[in-house]
């Protein structure tokens, strides 16, 4: 049994996947002609195979054009000119079908890469591409391919990208388990997003697991059993059985109210990444979504989506909401996010550096199509668009001059906006916490990103685990940086929300209620259980809890205080 942490609650059994970087030591061996033509034949066969299903998973992903590279893909695995000459080579030489491949591929890429014209040079990377697949077949080795999981597995790995995860298929992709992260890692919250049941920061997993281990993974108490027994295979389905149907029981309150025992509304919204997320969020009983974060348009595509790529997805969700509010991040790019298609400078501390609200303003021919798209989509919805990383005033300013410009250009021109989008900014340095009174003044509304807030307030990189003590969320002075933003909103008039990961965690909600806080914004698989916590609590009291959390000493005081006060 190894033991992690539980980032996306649900308990699965199924067969290992193991996504790594691909290991081919290719060494030249004597060996029996026919029988490595018969490896070769197959192994030509399962490449064809491997192509036409990738292909097939991509349509309606990508463009025509970006479809064509897997035509071009499948004229390689059957060029018979290729595969003569491996044939050849492995009768002349008695080799090995693997060694014959890299040589016959070696000196067909030799070739393509010499040539002048630039469309020929670029068959070189096909060529390559295609023939690692067929070498990694005839090994009998497993080629990683998230999109490509055709039956039930739970995928084990390093680390998974935000643009890895959006490719896992629910239906097959029962669950994962990574070596390295926490609650706040992209993984994590996309994990959540997908209600993908998920165990990170298993330091030893992927050493100790096997590919096509039989694994259970309890991402209740963050427990990764390999290869169980039947008698622990029979105990955790029943417990798997007990998950899902409390899971199930809370559906009753999908349109229920927000309420407190003594008449006090919020509202509960959903995070999302992607337009198909909004089905998760309605289905939990979301009042909106609180948190859309555009940069996944941008990281699943090859270049800058379009205006009207993006306007397309930003009405897409707006209508499915039928009425509902859906805040919109804008471009948050940079630290552990990058573009491969977009230069980012190298530096020291990518955290602190150029991202977020300070490339848009740099880069405002990537923001106003960003806008334009934004507005534009106003018409079919309740939009509200979001700032992130705002730390002055200035860069507020800024940000929503540009947003009245492109407003402004957009109905000279004849188009259908919205008279009413709210425009706010995320709440994520602490200078913008302190100074929420001031900002309040020209924003809607605030949203406190509490992943960032917490990072930057305790000077500790959210994804180093040699810190993770200091990712405290219930530590006093972050409560009273939360406080202090609530109060400055509603000094102006203004609502503020959450969309950090602290929104949905169960014993941070009586808290939160008590400072007051507006919105909670949380992955949709959380909404139900918030919901259910909520409509057991007194505001007045939770008032009065809160009062005593600003003025504990430690994190562990004030736990100990909402344990005492609260049964959840």
């Amino acid at each position: 049994m190894l033991k992690g942490i539980a980032a996306s609650s649900g308990i699965v059994i199924a067969k290992a996947y193991k996504f790594e970087a691909l290991k081919m030591e290719i060494v030249k061996k004597e060996a029996n002609a026919e029988e490595e033509l018969v490896k070769l034949n197959n192994a030509v066969a399962k490449t064809i195979a491997d192509i036409e299903l990738i292909k097939e998973k991509a349509v309606g992903k990508l463009h025509e054009e970006e479809l064509a590279i897997f035509d071009a893909h499948l004229m390689v695995a059957q060029d018979p000119e290729l595969i003569s000459s491996v044939e050849n080579t492995i009768k002349a030489e008695n080799v090995n079908a693997e060694y014959a491949v890299d040589q016959v591929a070696n000196m067909f890429i030799g070739i393509f890469e010499s040539m002048e014209d630039e469309y020929m040079r670029g068959r070189a990377a096909d060529i390559k591409d295609v023939t690692v697949r067929l070498k990694a077949n005839i090994l009998g080795l497993v080629i990683p391919n998230l999109g490509t999981i055709n039956e039930e597995v739970i995928v084990v790995a390093e680390d998974l990208t935000p643009s890895d995860t959006a490719q896992l298929n629910k239906q097959f992709t029962k669950g994962f388990v990574t070596a390295i992260g926490g609650r706040t890692s992209h993984s994590a919250i996309m994990a959540r997003s997908l209600e993908i049941p998920a165990v990170v920061g298993c330091s030893e997993v992927l050493e100790k697991v096997n590919h096509n281990d039989t694994l259970i993974l309890d991402a209740v108490s963050g427990e990764v059993i390999i290869n169980p027994t039947n008698d622990q295979i029979v105990e955790y389905t029943e417990k798997a059985e007990k998950f899902l149907l409390e899971k199930e029981a809370l559906k009753v309150l999908k349109d229920a109210e927000s309420i407190t025992t003594d008449g006090h509304h919020v509202e509960l919204a959903g995070n999302i990444g992607t337009p198909k997320d909004v089905d998760g969020v309605l289905t939990n009983g979301g009042e909106g979504v609180g948190l859309y974060r555009s940069e996944f348009l941008y990281m699943d595509a090859n270049e800058l989506p379009s205006e009207n790529e993006q306007f397309e997805a930003y009405k897409t969700v707006l209508e499915s909401m039928n009425g509902k509010r859906v805040v919109v991040r804008t471009l948050d790019i940079g630290g552990d996010k990058e573009l491969p298609y977009l230069k980012f400078p190298k530096e020291m501390n990518p955290f602190l550096g150029y991202r977020a609200i300070r490339l848009c303003l740099d880069r405002t021919d990537i923001f106003r199509t960003q806008l334009r798209a934004l507005i534009r989509s106003s018409a079919f919805g309740k939009l509200a668009i979001m700032f992130p990383m705002i730390a002055t005033l200035d860069e507020f300013r800024k940000a929503k001059a540009i947003f009245e410009e492109e407003k402004q250009n957009l109905i000279n021109e004849g188009v259908a906006v919205s008279d009413s989008i709210e425009v706010g900014m995320m709440v994520e340095i602490p200078a913008a916490a302190i100074l929420a009174d001031q900002f309040a003044k020209e924003a809607d509304f605030v949203s406190i990103g509490t992943n960032d807030l917490i990072q930057y307030s305790m000077a500790a990189d959210r994804m180093s685990e040699n810190v993770a003590y200091l990712y405290q969320p219930f530590n006093p002075s972050l409560l009273r940086l939360i406080k202090a933003t609530i109060d400055g909103a509603h000094s102006q008039g203004k609502w503020a929300g959450m969309c950090g990961e602290m929104a949905g965690e169960p014993l941070a909600i009586p808290l939160l209620l008590g400072l007051g806080l507006d919105e909670f914004s949380m992955s949709a698989s959380s909404i139900l259980k918030a919901r259910q916590i909520v409509r057991s609590l007194s505001f007045a009291e939770m008032k009065e809890m809160a009062n005593e959390a600003l003025n504990c000493s430690t994190s562990e005081e004030v736990l100990s205080l909402i344990q005492s006060k609260v049964k959840i």
